[in-house]
């Protein structure tokens, strides 16, 4: 697995972070004035793309493509793999994101609009959803399907359970997947603000005295594949995905709903056929919004009941910010190492419980336990929830 994100270049660095609650949330920047109130976000900063990137290829690419390659070219390289070797037909590229290429969008509007100029010739390229996938599959020689996911937050636990579907049912062999998104613009800036779900000081998931969430940036990345394939190359896998479950609420654009998470959760438990008291811990979606962090509590609660206290359940978006159609990539990436070091990461920020929300949050400190297997959450604008589940590797 790879990532890029405000952590820094690599799965490591948001590994680091998120296991040490240190928050890479700063005062957000922009290249030109912002009249916005909100004035933090958690982002990508001092990437270089041509420190990584060939000079053919960027200028196809809008922030959010040169992340996905950067944290694709580490999960391939982790995984043993030579890109010099096309991948093939059996080598599917998949990328979740809510928007694709919104930088280009908005400087492209913005040379038509403002300085009534022209835009770049290859604007329409670099910002739609599916340049993500399609420059990977060009990268790494991937003949097999190639396709976006766009469904807002879900956007990248979509992706990852639709390709370990494909892996199961013989379509493919492997899947280069994850998410990528980067909506820190001023233009996007201002329409999150007006939703009145960003806070302006501090992300506190869980937490009485919550007040919203805070924007993120970046990419996750994975390199998934059939356990007898990647055996018989010697591969030596980080984790295994078991589960996937998603839903749709299918009653309001906006506000969430405890059953539709719930079922979510539910489908992917059973996917992977686990009981709920196998969970040992929960990355939760864990806005940091009102409402969310309400729905997300109770829909925990139809699902593990009694002993809902006793399970683990951290939000990491107060370290990394809420990536959109990347979070449910960064947030597996977390899940992952919680697994293989035994640590839940903490929730930062809080500061006391809410009745309302009677979970184990992980408060402000790190947490050395056992844990085998994990779920992931991701619930979206629009109704759509995602659950991962996944668990210790075993040798390939």
């Amino acid at each position: 697995m790879g990532a890029v994100s405000a952590a820094g270049i690599g799965a490591k660095a948001l590994w680091d972070a998120a296991r040490d609650g240190r928050s890479c949330i700063g005062q957000a920047q922009f290249n030109r004035p912002h009249r916005g109130r909100i004035k933090i976000a958690a982002q990508v900063l001092d990437f270089e793309p041509a420190a990584y990137l060939e000079e053919t290829i960027l200028s196809l690419c809008d922030p959010v493509t040169a992340y996905l390659l950067v944290a694709a070219d580490e999960a391939v390289a982790q995984a043993g793999l030579d890109r010099s070797v096309p991948f093939g037909p059996r080598t599917a590229t998949i990328i979740g994101t809510g928007i694709g290429g919104m930088h280009s969008l908005e400087e492209g509007l913005y040379l038509a609009q403002v300085l009534q100029g022209r835009p770049d010739p290859l604007t329409v390229p670099r910002l739609i959803p599916s340049a993500g996938p399609s420059q990977l599959s060009i990268r790494f020689g991937a003949t097999g399907p190639c396709f976006a996911i766009s469904s807002a937050c879900a956007s990248a636990s979509q992706a990852i359970g639709f390709a370990s579907h494909l892996i199961r049912s013989g379509l493919i062999d492997r899947a280069i997947v994850g998410g990528g998104e980067d909506c820190i613009t001023s233009g996007a800036m201002l329409a999150w603000e007006a939703l009145r779900v960003l806070t302006p000081d501090f992300c506190r998931p869980f937490s009485k005295g919550r007040n919203g969430m805070v924007l993120g940036a970046g990419a996750g990345m994975f390199v998934l594949e059939e356990m007898e394939f990647a055996g018989r190359r010697k591969a030596v896998p980080l984790a295994e995905i078991i589960g996937y479950g998603t839903t749709s609420d299918a009653k309001d654009p906006i506000r969430p709903d405890v059953h539709g998470a719930a079922a979510s959760m539910h489908a992917a438990l059973k996917d992977a056929e686990v009981e709920p008291g196998e969970i040992d811990y929960v990355n939760a979606h864990g806005t940091g919004t009102t409402i969310n962090d309400l729905t997300e509590a109770a829909a925990l609660d139809l699902i593990f009941g009694s002993r809902l206290p006793k399970v683990a359940v951290s939000s990491t978006k107060p370290i990394h910010g809420h990536g959109l159609g990347a979070g449910g990539a960064l947030e597996l990436i977390i899940t992952i190492r919680a697994i293989k070091e035994n640590i839940a990461p903490p929730t930062i920020n809080w500061r006391e419980p809410d009745a309302k929300c009677p979970v184990d949050a992980v408060p402000n400190e790190k947490r050395h336990m056992p844990i085998r297997t994990a779920m992931s959450n991701s619930f979206a604008f629009g109704g759509i929830n995602a659950c991962l589940v996944v668990r210790e590797a075993e040798a390939a």
